[in-house]
């Protein structure tokens, strides 16, 4: 790779050298941006933050290592996950008290474009919006919950199991079954039972959505609000924030969260705030001193429920779908919550979390009945939130339905044998095991996206209803070009150089998963609610959280295949659980690893930092280039000459085909530094439609953990207009702040999916503990042709490749796997 490549700018005696420019010598120096000045990023996460912080898991450390939640402290991290602020790692005073801090001490920070409203935007017309890809994927999610209700309200007698526990264990479990059975009140009981196990039935799966209520195209359509707060209630809980010296601004939120009566709720309990995405504990207390005076205290049981719950959507954003009962007790002591116990009783008895006891080695036997009575199994504790709970169970259900059923005779054995045999390498591997078994794990890099295609051209080619599903829009039109062409020679369609397939992508067998699970895009679903198909393959597995991974699972028909198919070594999901590397480590299906690597040096360099190595490349066409820089400003400067200067003139890579990936939104050198330097040398204006400018490059967030990059058309009476994935989208007024920022520069986890002709990765200094394997393999991944990377780490790049793996996430998706199926070696 080039390192030390000719400097573009001239030097001051005495002074480091310019930035490299991928051109070499000669090269026009790029306009100067003051990095320092655009900075203006500050990393202090708000009362509320945008729901389109897609955020890095790096950024969220986790609560189980160190009793912290939210954030590690790095100006260069991401600052929230999905709409909550970040935590920056801080506690609460144990034994101090309720914090003084007011919610009404600082405004609620925004992304999303800065200044005024949108210009000539009528509020009426909001009312006139469709029901948008979000709302539908939304609606599916409220079937599940349904679903999830019908479940809780089967389960009849209390657990008969663990019998021959003692100590705690035993106490918490009988605790809990007192309860159930009404023989003591659920305020004097404190439990750690064992989890419920609900028996497996048959899913009760989603119904379809009809494919026009997501507006245009399905993918995105008009994003707006259904069936949202009254005024009136809206306007109760203004008045009860007020009093309390909250934002006001707040109340849509609250009301959305409590629903009617939202005002009474919050007077008679005032850490209820807590609810709202982005509040923080001390932000509610202090609201609570305001409301309750004399009567507030550290001890409340009510604080006690609110911060256990808090806590652990915390560690859900941090990707936890449960936290181990130590780590829960230590993280409520450093809240301030005098007795961490008593609080994790109130919360259970409430039924607002659920306690499990999972066997630390599930080869030990039970203990038989004649065993003395200090003879117990080792179990670990876990308490998680329900919604998580139950996607995990459903999960586990819906995976062990399909590898225990018999596929479908679509096709002979010897049809799907010459099937294979016509392909090569681990494509015939994979094609072979499609035939015989319900659920296959695929991996590889992008190269091997070649072998899925070849599967689902083979399986069409049987006459099976294959489809294929990926994360992003542009993911499927570039799978969309990988399969065999309509015309009658034969060919595979190419992938164009700006990532997107323009001939036709939607006749091809390829959706997003939001679109699949809406029924905006795919085969639909046939009277029992079951995807209409044979065969689903699944890219980007590793993108797949609980909740979404469930859904489409108890949305295959019996008797069809599932291939997850992904990287495992990209990040994993904006949301809780590690589902595909679960699924991998429990070896309860036939794996297909793909021998095909990535071609060329960036291909070279990236299969390195896989397996732990920053190797040197030899790079002679320029793939890649590394910029050596002091600091978050020169860093700043040298992003916006690579990306509107050296590259484009370099390698004829347009500024608008170059993506900027940096650790986190917040810092000197964060994506909203970039975004306001690269605004002003590539298309500067008055940002008069929310902060926004007609040709502005945005990133839109329709729910969270969704990132479409695109363009900003216009603005009128309807909301902002944009383009993603070559598609139009409208966004109303009222959701432009939360949901769209400016997306010049973006996170690695919002990149996920996403692969651009040129890409520069930021590595400024004070975002080094956002760095890990993952991290950079992810970020410098995304190039296809060119890799600027922007070095400011030193030596913390390399450490961080060598020695930081992915940070570990608490999920009980393996326990249930190995209770449910038996591993296949």
């Amino acid at each position: 790779m080039s390192t030390e490549p000719e400097p573009t700018e001239k030097t001051e005696p005495g002074t480091r050298g310019a930035a490299p420019d991928p051109e070499g010598p000669g090269g026009a120096p790029g306009r100067a941006t003051d990095g320092g000045a655009a900075s203006g990023g500050g990393g202090e996460a708000g009362v509320t933050g945008g729901p389109g912080d897609d955020t890095d898991a790096s950024a969220r450390d986790s609560v189980a290592e160190s009793g912290h939640t939210g954030a590690g402290g790095s100006a260069g991290a991401d600052e929230s996950a999905d709409g909550a602020s970040a935590d920056g790692g801080e506690s609460g005073a144990a034994g101090e008290g309720v914090s003084d801090a007011p919610v009404g001490g600082e405004e609620p920070e925004t992304d999303a474009g800065e200044g005024g409203d949108l210009a000539g935007v009528d509020a009426d017309g909001a009312g006139k919006a469709q029901l948008s890809e979000a709302e539908a994927e939304l609606a599916a999610q409220r079937l599940e919950r349904e679903r999830i209700a019908r479940r809780k309200a089967e389960k009849q007698q209390p657990v008969e199991s663990g019998a021959k526990l003692s100590g705690k264990a035993a106490d918490l479990l009988a605790a809990v079954r007192a309860v159930e059975s009404g023989a003591k009140p659920a305020a004097a009981v404190f439990s750690e039972p064992e989890p419920p196990r609900r028996p497996a039935q048959e899913p009760v799966r989603p119904r379809p959505v009809s494919a026009h209520a997501t507006g245009t195209g399905g993918a995105v359509g008009v994003a707006g609000s259904v069936g949202g707060p009254t005024p009136e209630t809206v306007e109760a809980v203004q008045r009860v924030l007020a009093e309390g010296g909250a934002p006001t601004a707040l109340a849509p939120q609250v009301a959305a969260v409590l629903g009617e009566g939202a005002d009474e709720e919050l007077r008679a309990d005032p850490w209820q705030l807590l609810r709202v995405t982005g509040v923080r504990p001390e932000q509610s207390d202090g609201f609570a001193r305001e409301l309750l005076g004399a009567e507030c205290a550290p001890d409340d049981e009510r604080r006690g429920r609110a911060v256990t719950v808090w806590l652990l959507e915390q560690a859900a954003l941090a990707g936890h779908t449960a936290l181990e009962m130590p780590a829960l007790t230590a993280a409520l002591a450093q809240r301030g919550v005098p007795d961490a116990d008593a609080a994790v009783q109130s919360t259970i008895a409430e039924a607002e979390a659920l306690v499990f006891q999972d066997a630390l080695d599930p080869a030990a036997p039970e203990p038989a009945e004649d065993e003395e009575e200090g003879a117990e199994r080792p179990v670990r504790i876990l308490v998680g939130l329900e919604r998580y709970a139950l996607a995990e169970e459903s999960l586990a259900d819906g995976l062990a339905r399909l590898i225990n059923s018999v596929p479908k005779e679509d096709g002979s054995a010897e049809d799907w044998e010459r099937a294979a045999a016509s392909a090569k390498g681990s494509a015939a591997e994979l094609i072979r095991a499609a035939a015989a078994d319900g659920l296959v794990l695929h991996t590889g890099g992008q190269a091997s996206l070649t072998e899925p295609a070849a599967l689902l051209t083979a399986a069409r080619g049987l006459g099976l209803r294959a489809w294929a599903a990926t994360h992003s829009p542009l993911g499927r039109d570039r799978f969309s070009a990988l399969l065999q062409d309509d015309r009658q020679d034969g060919t595979a369609g190419s992938v164009p150089s700006d990532g997107t397939a323009h001939e036709q992508p939607r006749t091809r067998p390829v959706a997003t998963v939001a679109g699949l699970l809406s029924g905006a895009e795919g085969p639909g679903r046939d009277g029992d609610g079951a995807f209409d198909l044979d065969l689903l393959v699944v890219l980007d597995a590793p993108q797949l959280d609980v909740e979404t991974a469930a859904l489409l699972v108890e949305s295959m028909p019996d008797g069809a295949r599932l291939v997850l198919g992904g990287d495992p070594a990209v990040l994993w999901s904006a949301g809780p659980g590690r589902v595909f590397a679960d699924l991998l480590a429990a070896r309860i299906c036939p794996q297909v690893a793909s021998r095909r690597p990535d071609p060329g040096p960036l291909g070279e360099l990236v299969s390195g930092i896989g397996i732990g190595e920053l190797n040197q490349v030899e790079a002679p066409g320029r793939e890649v280039v590394i910029v050596p820089v002091r600091d978050a400003g020169e860093a700043v400067h040298r992003t916006v000459q690579l990306v509107a200067d050296s590259v484009p003139r370099a390698l004829g890579v347009p500024a608008g085909e170059t993506q900027v990936i940096t650790p986190g939104h917040g810092g000197a050198a964060g994506t909203r530094a970039l975004n306001a330097a690269l605004k002003e040398r590539l298309n500067p204006g008055p940002g008069r439609f929310g902060g926004f400018d007609p040709g502005d490059r945005v990133a839109y967030s329709p729910a969270p953990g969704r990132t479409l990059p695109g363009a900003v058309v216009g603005a009128d009476a309807d909301g902002l207009h944009l383009t993603c994935a070559g598609e139009p989208v409208v966004v109303p007024k009222e959701r432009v702040e939360q949901s769209v920022r400016h997306g010049w520069a973006l996170t690695a986890h919002q990149a996920v999916g996403y692969r651009w002709p040129a890409v520069v990765a930021v590595l400024p200094g004070d975002a080094t503990q956002a760095l890990s394997r993952p991290w950079v393999y992810t970020a410098f991944g995304r190039a296809d042709r060119h890799l600027s990377v922007v070095q400011g780490a030193e030596q913390a790049l390399p450490r961080a490749v060598a020695e930081i793996p992915a940070k570990p996430r608490t999920t009980r998706l393996p326990v249930l796997l190995r209770t449910q199926t038996p591993a296949s070696g």
